[in-house]
């Protein structure tokens, strides 16, 4: 026989048994229908029965504990209950649809009953409560009467249930027996079915779609564990088979393209989070060392690729020094001028790569990859320069260059703010006049050697002799030249000796850390033999010698650091007393 006559009948032999098959499941259907009708009149009995016994009790229970407590929750709660039982009883009159006994009629009325007594009673002891008749209305809840009738609702419910149980076992019992007859020979019939269809289709089933569908499901297996990495065939098929093919093809793609997502929505987020912290550190820092170590920690979390450089703007000049740096940058010189830069030049990025593409800036030797420097300003000033050496294959996105900007200007913004803290420092330490320390600063440097009683501490107090008749015979203006050039001469005698204040009009104090007397007297000799040494001239004319008297005390010799400063200053009144030019030790006094 044909191939095609043998599918012909194998599809008549099909027909017939699916008929028959179709006919036994239809009964078979019906009985399962009656058993499901049996058995979902039997949960709707037994739940109905079971809530209004629950929300009865749960209503007892809300009732008794406001009567004890006075809770208006319990009290609301109560009333919640009531509605829900109303409900359920409302339920009770629609029994008839649901085909329940005379006898269970009878227990739901019954039931009905009992739980309109119990609320009956319990209405009357919230009233007695809200009187104030706390213990009568604690007596009713808690008497035997209320006992019996919440105990007998109880019972009347289970009863009820048995009944319902053993009424719906026996019509689930029946409807089971007859289903599993029709379905016996339903499942006889779709077997030998299924047999015939199963030898007619085998091999296209096997050839067709067995085998394309156990190789998709490898590799739906392999992507649903979001390994990405296996490739799908194209299979080239035009019907359901190869939409499929193709359907997984894109979810592949999508899958590798959200997890390029989320690995840059990941690495975005570590670089805000890393520019976050650095950006608290910077806010904390307190001199340029600290901020360029801040920098240099940090660029290299942000940016592992990228090394770099700090500079700043050398003051009072048009030199960049470098402050800092990271992964050792090589192809940029530490210090160059303004001019070498083209950022700095324009007062906007610029990047210098080895394509040519535009001019490199002069301080950049040697094929980089690109070079970009990011001028740092604050307030439209330029304060220094961010120079970063890109490799070659690792061109920074978009996102990286707003990220390296954005740090510029913080970092721009911060230099800014440490020099002008460093110069309101320097305006309120140093004198204006000659640049030296000022008052201020000698009360903190005394008030620090106080702390410490047993160290060494030499004071010099200075004074320039005959100062009054530099401002009455040339002027005030000649008088502050006598001032900053008395105050060079001491500075460059007393070198790393001590350190030099000038206390207030034309005097003048050292302070010598662990010196003896010995060291102060041949200091204070070296520093009058200077002064007076030291030719004067004013608008071209040689003026006459300047001179200075001293005064010496030591700590803790000759007494307390504290009291140092005014002996020093008693021995130059003393000094200047006895004929000026020339030093006195407190000792001496």
């Amino acid at each position: 026989m044909r191939l095609s006559t043998i599918t012909n009948l194998a599809y008549a032999v099909t027909l017939v048994l699916t008929t028959v098959s179709a006919t036994t499941f239809i009964l078979s259907a019906r009985s399962a229908s009656q058993e499901r009708v049996a058995i979902q009149d039997h949960l709707q009995l037994n739940d109905l029965a079971e809530e209004l016994a629950l929300v009865a009790d749960e209503r007892t229970e809300e009732a008794r504990l406001y009567v004890m407590r006075g809770d208006e929750q319990h009290l609301a709660k109560f009333y919640v209950d009531e509605d829900q039982e109303r409900q359920l009883e409302n339920t009770l009159d629609k029994l008839s649809a649901l085909g329940v006994s005379p006898e269970e009629a009878g227990s739901f009325q019954e039931i009905r009953k009992s739980a309109d007594a119990l609320d009956k009673m319990e209405r009357e002891a919230i009233s007695l409560y809200r009187s104030g008749r706390q213990n009568d209305a604690q007596q009713i809840l808690f008497g035997d009467e209320h006992y019996r009738l919440h105990t007998g609702l109880m019972n009347t419910v289970a009863t009820l249930r048995e009944g319902i149980a053993v009424r719906s076992q026996a019509t689930v019992d029946q409807a089971k027996s007859r289903s599993d007859f029709y379905g016996s020979i339903a499942k006889a019939m779709l077997a030998l079915t299924a047999l015939m269809f199963v030898a007619v289709l085998y091999f296209v089933l096997t050839r067709r779609v067995a085998a394309p569908l156990i190789r998709m499901s490898n590799i739906v297996t392999r992507l649903a564990r979001q390994d990405y990495s296996i490739d799908v065939p194209d299979e080239g098929r035009r019907d359901e088979i190869g939409d499929m093919n193709q359907a997984i093809r894109i979810f592949r793609s999508n899958g590798l393209e959200r997890d390029r997502l989320d690995a840059e929505h990941r690495k975005n987020q570590r670089i805000k989070d890393l520019i976050l912290q650095m950006m608290h550190r910077i806010q904390a820092c307190q001199n340029q060392d600290e901020l360029s170590d801040v920098v240099s920690k940090f660029m290299p979390q942000i940016f592992p690729t990228i090394a770099g450089r700090l500079l700043v703007i050398k003051e009072h000049s048009s030199v960049l020094q470098s402050t800092g740096q990271w992964s050792s940058p090589s192809f940029s010189e530490p210090e160059f001028s303004i001019d070498d830069c083209w950022a700095l030049r324009r007062g906007r990025p610029h990047a210098s790569n080895p394509d040519g593409d535009d001019v490199a800036c002069h301080h950049i030797k040697g094929n980089i990859g690109t070079g970009l420097c990011i001028p740092l300003t604050a307030l439209g000033d330029t304060v220094g320069l961010l120079y970063l050496e890109i490799p070659q294959g690792n061109e920074t996105l978009e996102t990286e260059r707003l990220y390296l900007e954005l740090l510029a200007e913080n970092v721009g913004l911060a230099v800014a703010n440490l020099q002008l803290r460093q110069r309101l420092v320097g305006m309120a330490k140093q004198d204006a006049l000659t640049g030296l320390l000022n008052r201020r600063s000698l009360d903190e440097e005394l008030n620090r050697h106080i702390g410490k009683p047993t160290q060494n501490l030499a004071c010099l107090m200075l004074d320039i002799d005959h100062f009054k008749r530099f401002n009455d015979r040339f002027g005030h203006d000649a008088g502050d030249a006598v001032m900053q050039y008395v105050a060079q001469v001491l500075s460059e005698a007393i070198g790393g000796l001590g350190e030099l204040f000038r206390f207030g009009g034309e005097e003048f104090t050292v302070l010598m850390p662990a010196a003896g007397i010995e060291d102060a007297i041949r200091l204070a000799e070296k520093l009058r033999y200077a002064v007076e040494r030291a030719p004067f001239t004013y608008r071209g004319r040689l003026l006459d010698p300047i001179t200075i008297s001293i005064g010496i005390a030591t700590s803790p010799g000759a007494g307390t650091v504290s009291s140092v400063l005014e002996r020093a200053d008693a021995a130059l009144l003393n000094a200047k007393q006895t004929g000026r030019n020339r030093w006195v030790s407190s000792d001496e006094l």
